[in-house]
């Protein structure tokens, strides 16, 4: 069971929730007020990614951002499994714990996977499902990706300086239009601590497509409204994966984003905004 320890913050990404799952500390958020939209960040990101969108969408919408144990401001213990099967058990039990009973889901990498198996495997319902260059079919992985995966011991003792470059370079690949510097050191600086560094080559070696095999049979099952956002230069997760799962999930829509890689909520903010907006306008009438 949750057990919820949450303390007020003033504001939405600030992240001031906390609730304790099976030892695990989870950081959340939540404002606004209208219908519930819950945010489910990827790797190796976290809720900071979206706080912007969220923002935006407080005025007419109750919002919630949490960030997976293992990224952003939950914990990072070495003993507890980050992987997609736990990561789904616990998205599961949040949106009990905040008496969600059919919110909708707006996703990004794993957090696709990590709903879909929420919905599929746990029973959660969606009122909908966005879906933004998401992890939902094998293979994937970028190559860095893979090697790290591969020997995720040895990256794991690299020296600091190395390892910042390394992961400069490996996060900047995700974007099409480059990162601006600020941006850069936002989504780099949870993995430069003392805890983040192991963290960061834990959540890679712990990722197993054989939970994204599970659901892939189910996902004719899928029963909420679904829209797939890509960007047309995603190199992490290529637009073929995004056409497969147009046609693996009965009812969905797809639309192609260009001028984007996979981190399009840098690359064209504007454009994702926009689309975000116009599905909940629909799906809220």
């Amino acid at each position: 069971m949750l057990d919820g320890k949450g303390r007020k913050g003033s504001g939405m990404t600030e992240m001031g929730e906390r609730i304790e799952w099976r030892g695990r500390v989870v950081a959340w958020s939540k404002t606004g007020s209208g219908p519930a939209v819950v945010f489910c960040h990827g790797t190796p990101w976290s809720s900071v990614l979206w706080a912007p969108f969220a923002d935006a969408l407080s005025r007419d919408f109750t919002v919630y951002l949490w960030d997976m144990p293992g990224y952003g401001l939950s914990s990072k213990r070495p003993e507890h499994p980050v992987d997609l099967g736990v990561q789904g058990e616990l998205f599961a039990d949040l949106l009990a714990q905040w008496g969600l009973n059919a919110p909708h889901v707006v996703a990004h990498d794993f957090g696709g996977a990590v709903s879909l198996r929420a919905h599929l495997l746990l029973g959660r319902q969606f009122a909908s499902l966005f879906l933004v260059d998401v992890v939902a079919l094998s293979p994937w992985g970028s190559p860095f990706f893979n090697l790290v995966k591969e020997h995720a011991d040895v990256f794991s003792d690299l020296p600091a300086g190395v390892h910042e470059g390394a992961l400069r370079a490996y996060i900047e690949s995700a974007s099409h239009s480059g990162l601006r510097g600020d941006e850069l050191d936002q989504l780099t600086g949870p993995w430069l601590t003392d805890d983040g560094r192991p963290a960061f080559y834990r959540q890679i070696a712990q990722a197993d497509e054989r939970f994204t095999d599970e659901i892939r049979p189910r996902l004719g099952d899928v029963r909420p409204p679904v829209r797939i956002v890509w960007g047309e230069q995603d190199t992490w997760i290529p637009v073929d994966r995004a056409t497969s799962l147009h046609d693996a999930i009965p009812r969905s829509t797809l639309s192609l984003v260009r001028a984007s890689g996979h981190l399009m909520h840098h690359d064209a903010p504007v454009a994702l905004a926009d689309e975000l907006r116009a599905w909940l306008d629909i799906q809220t009438r």
